[in-house]
């Protein structure tokens, strides 16, 4: 899988470079691999080492900080490191939002100058340069929180907890959010500082306090990898090298 290349500016100033978080606890039971999802080979390669390739060369990111299942930290740490990839390891909480807090708080000690962060699931670890990119010169440029997102292209329907349909949204007023989402130091933590309960998406804390949410375009590339049929068309656009 080819990431779509472009001609912007690759060079970004040491200050407005990110730290990035990639929450990479998670149990990934419906790819059924038996192995922590981020670990789930994709073309001989783990998912999440794709990921941390990916934001490392998109040459807008400082320092990379994995949150991994407590007994897989050492070997996770391990495979990054025989891949030639530097980034800190550090053991996931219970859920997603302890485990982002956690890989924070360590973020904020390595990197104390830190301005921009980025919170990067593994599972979408196909997302192209440019986005991350775009990501970050947006946070740099003053947005307290960036985030990549798509048009819909599928009717919605609000429904009851009996499945019966209450609404029809207009979908013109609606994205898919992706990953990463870019936040400055003080935004997001001050997000989970007072995050009450977990949350699958970071800018949803932040809109909890009350800080906008900007958006910047994002790609197909950066789908999540979540099921068994994910995986396929990951594989198939990898081994046909699609670009778009």
């Amino acid at each position: 899988m080819t990431p779509p290349s472009d001609s912007s500016d690759r060079s970004t100033p040491e200050q407005a470079r990110a730290v990035a978080i990639v929450p990479a606890a998670g149990r990934g039971e419906r790819l059924g691999f038996g192995v922590p999802k981020a670990l789930v080979p994709v073309r001989g390669t783990a998912l999440l080492t794709h990921a941390v390739r990916g934001l490392l060369d998109a040459g807008c990111v400082r320092h990379v900080v994995v949150a991994a299942p407590p007994t897989e930290v050492e070997s996770t740490a391990a495979l990054l490191r025989d891949e030639g990839l530097a980034a800190d390891v550090v053991a996931g909480g219970a859920d997603r939002t302890e485990s982002v807090r956690l890989a924070l708080r360590h973020a904020i000690k390595v990197v104390p100058d830190a301005r921009v962060v980025l919170v990067h699931d593994a599972a979408r670890c196909f997302t192209p340069a440019h986005v991350i990119r775009a990501v970050v010169a947006a946070v740099a440029a003053g947005a307290p929180a960036v985030i990549p997102v798509l048009p819909m292209a599928d009717t919605v329907k609000q429904v009851d907890f009996g499945g019966t349909v209450l609404a029809t949204p207009d979908r013109a007023a609606l994205r898919v959010v992706q990953t990463p989402q870019g936040f400055d130091l003080a935004t997001l933590t001050r997000a989970y500082a007072e995050a009450g309960d977990s949350a699958t998406d970071d800018a949803g804390l932040v809109e909890k306090i009350g800080v906008p949410v900007a958006t910047v375009p994002g790609h197909a590339y950066a789908m999540k990898i979540t099921t068994p049929f994910d995986l396929a068309i990951a594989e198939f656009v990898l081994s046909a090298g699609v670009a778009p």
